[in-house]
């Protein structure tokens, strides 16, 4: 596995793979992995002549009160499993070779998807994963990019930008890797004490209890999002932000659940702030009622 830290080079060396005639997977993270990550490096391994994984800690999508100097950081431990993976390029920078002249003056628009949940709770923070991942796309070149669904709303934005702007990337997300508890992976879950570990498996129940009400037929997504809210209010240690089901292409709230819609939750528990989401099984029930 190739260590490589230089713009310049990460961007010679994909001219050379494809000039090979091979094909490229990149993995974007930010590192201090889990095994969410390493599912997607597996995905581009399998599917991928060769495995490009990225980690850079992207100060433009924090805010000032965001957790940026304290995110978790291990990049021996990172590179150590990103070979252990078989992954061939890493490309590691630092802030100056990504922005070598500062914070830039240029971002991009994350359009008005990026306007509510968590664009509205993270103002910027959208606009600063565009940013990175228009940087990125560019010194990676023509390739198959992995994201994992727990970042629902940042894929549905990602997917918009490629298509809008024609990067030469094709976005595949993949399925959310969950504990055996049901809490959602994340970087952040090293963040919580035992007690607020088992409060926030509020969130994958609550979502849980959606799904279970809309495929026992309830079409109200307002009863829905009631249910979801109800079960993270009863945890002390959790402080809901929203609970929301949107229509899974647009991430417009949705009225009845008569579409593909996405079930969303955010809460902030002890220090972090976590996300998870579902999508519901509307699809059986239109069925069912159309029988």
């Amino acid at each position: 596995m190739e260590v490589i830290r230089d713009a310049g080079e990460i961007l010679a060396e994909g001219d050379a793979v494809r000039a090979g005639g091979r094909s490229i997977g990149f993995v974007p993270t930010m590192g201090f992995f889990h095994d969410g990550h390493l599912s997607l490096m597996r995905r581009a391994r399998a599917e991928r002549d060769v495995v490009l994984v990225s980690i850079f800690v992207n100060p433009l999508q924090f805010g000032p009160a965001e957790d940026l100097d304290s995110y978790p950081r291990d990049l021996d431990r990172d590179l150590a499993l990103a070979d252990r993976e078989g992954v061939d390029l890493v490309f590691a920078p630092d802030v100056d070779e990504m922005f070598p002249n500062g914070r830039p003056e240029v971002t991009v628009d994350p359009g008005p998807i990026a306007d509510r949940l968590e664009g509205a709770a993270r103002l910027g923070h959208f606009r600063g994963v565009c940013t990175v991942l228009a940087r990125l796309f560019h010194l990676v070149g023509p390739s198959r990019a992995y994201f994992g669904e727990k970042d629902a709303q940042q894929l549905a934005v990602v997917r918009a930008m490629v298509r809008d702007l024609g990067f030469p990337v094709e976005v595949q997300g993949c399925p959310i890797v969950r504990e055996p508890d049901g809490l959602a992976m994340s970087s952040r879950n090293s963040y919580l004490s035992r007690e607020e570990r088992v409060a926030a498996r509020s969130l994958s129940e609550a979502l849980r209890l959606a799904a279970d009400a809309a495929r026992d037929g309830e079409t109200d997504a307002s009863k829905v999002e009631s249910i979801m809210r109800t079960r993270v209010d009863a945890e002390p240690l959790a402080a809901l932000d929203y609970a929301a089901i949107v229509d899974d292409a647009s991430f417009e709230d949705v009225a009845e659940l008569d579409r593909p819609a996405r079930a969303l939750v955010a809460a902030t528990v002890g220090k972090p702030r976590l996300i998870d989401n579902a999508l519901l099984p509307v699809r059986e029930n239109a069925g069912e009622e159309g029988r």
